[in-house]
């Protein structure tokens, strides 16, 4: 009776010890699926809904671990069940912008045939970031420029935009320039713009700018909104190639505002004290 008895008991053990495994298995399957994903998704959408454009089909998520050349494993932005989608396509004719990491906020455009095929493939969190292109002045009308007043005046700039968190943009480039030195310099700059959003319209690139207003308080009111739409033709790593209206840009990566511009603000400064200088003569 003893020893049944005992053989009962260890049974029991055996099935309690199988049960508990059989759970933490489980348990540590589930926090790995968090995991692979990298952050935990957006269940209250509410923001995305406002800043999503009308007519915009993209699906957005986070990439997960499994992605690769031709699967991207997206967890969509409601925390439902990631879902795989066919990107062979979308690689093959260069329509996958960005490195597509882990844990990285994603769009995609799927074909409207089969709703597990991406025709384009876009990492948002490589979008973001502060993006420069080279701008030269042009001489201002009746002045001539020699060697070495085209030294000291004709000076590149760098104008662009930061894409940021939230959907919100800035402009990139701006040069405060002295009174002083209005109208007396003999070349003029592109005006740059003054931008405010940006979002993602079925796989495009939209940039809102506009025109400020200097409030009291220093309140700012933007005023003639418009929506720039830009097809996106490559993204990887520090460059960035947009296009519109038949045009191509290409954009290198700042990795912040201060770098921006150096040269030329020193310079710009330079001048801002030789003019200030001539006044008091």
């Amino acid at each position: 009776m003893a020893t049944t008895k005992k053989r009962t008991t260890d049974v029991h053990r055996n099935a309690q010890l199988r049960y508990t495994k059989t759970m933490l298995i489980a348990f540590i399957a589930m926090l790995m699926l968090g995991v692979g994903c990298g952050r935990k998704p957006n269940h209250n959408n509410e923001q995305e809904q406002e800043w999503r454009l009308p007519g915009d089909s993209s699906i957005y998520g986070l990439t997960c671990e499994g992605s690769g050349d031709s699967v991207l494993v997206l967890l969509p932005e409601d925390g439902s069940d990631p879902v795989r989608y066919n990107i062979e396509k979308a690689s093959r004719e260069g329509r996958i912008m960005g490195e597509l990491k882990t844990g990285d906020r994603t769009a995609i455009v799927v074909s409207k045939d089969n709703p597990h095929v991406a025709e384009l493939v876009l990492d948002l969190d490589e979008l973001k970031g502060i993006w420069c292109y080279i701008v030269l002045p042009k001489v201002r009308e009746g002045h001539e420029l020699n060697d070495s007043l085209r030294a000291i005046y004709f000076i590149p700039r760098e104008y662009g935009f930061a894409l940021l968190r939230q959907w919100t943009a800035q402009s990139v480039g701006y040069i405060k320039e002295s009174s002083a030195l209005s109208g007396e310099t003999p070349v003029v700059y592109p005006q740059l713009g003054y931008f405010t959003d940006w979002h993602i319209w079925n796989g495009k690139l939209i940039i809102v700018s506009g025109t400020p207003q200097l409030n009291k308080g220093e309140d700012v009111t933007v005023t003639n909104k418009r929506n720039d739409t830009c097809d996106i033709v490559y993204l990887r790593n520090d460059s960035l190639v947009l296009a519109s209206e038949g045009a191509q840009r290409s954009y290198y990566r700042k990795q912040s505002q201060e770098e921006v511009n150096q040269k030329a603000k020193a310079i710009s400064e330079k001048l801002r004290i030789e003019a200030l200088e001539r006044t008091k003569e």
